[in-house]
């Protein structure tokens, strides 16, 4: 299991909220969630990830958070967009639009800066989850509710 986290900016936020979290350690690479649940030995279903997802004309990418054993439906996520189509975005566009690295990406790091953040339903059977910290080697188990209310994410059936 991954050790207790030293600070960054994503615990400084939710110490600032007094939001009930544990913030983890891994290696600092670019890690699937089949690596961090392996690592931080939980079941894959509770490891979300996040998918940088690009509109068909401009504004802000969507960010889709998603649990690790599946795949954005674009389709499915383009209609709760109210977006004619989207598409995944290539490593090189999620971080020059994220301005972080894949392996880090994370909803916690990108509040405020514009992002339409769309929370897979099957995020509402879990009480709590883990989701990168903002930076390669941090991930973060915190409630469901609180990951939805600080983000404001809004919930739909977005993967398969």
């Amino acid at each position: 299991m991954g050790k207790p986290m030293p600070t960054n900016n994503v615990t400084r936020f939710l110490d600032s909220r007094n939001i009930g979290y544990t913030a983890y350690e891994l290696p600092k690479k670019k890690l699937g969630a089949e690596e961090v649940a392996q690592l931080l030995d939980v079941p894959l279903h509770l490891v979300y990830k996040t998918i940088v997802v690009e509109r068909k004309g401009r504004g802000k990418p969507i960010l889709a958070v998603t649990p690790g054993h599946k795949e954005v439906d674009l389709k499915a996520l383009a209609k709760v967009a109210g977006e004619k189509k989207v598409k995944t975005a290539t490593q090189k566009n999620a971080e020059k639009r994220t301005k972080l690295r894949a392996g880090g990406i994370s909803p916690l790091a990108l509040i405020n800066k514009g992002f339409n953040i769309f929370l897979d339903i099957s995020a509402q059977e879990q009480a709590e989850i883990y989701v990168s910290g903002g930076e390669r080697g941090v991930n973060i188990r915190l409630p469901v509710e609180d990951l939805r209310t600080l983000t404001g994410a809004t919930v739909a059936p977005i993967s398969r």
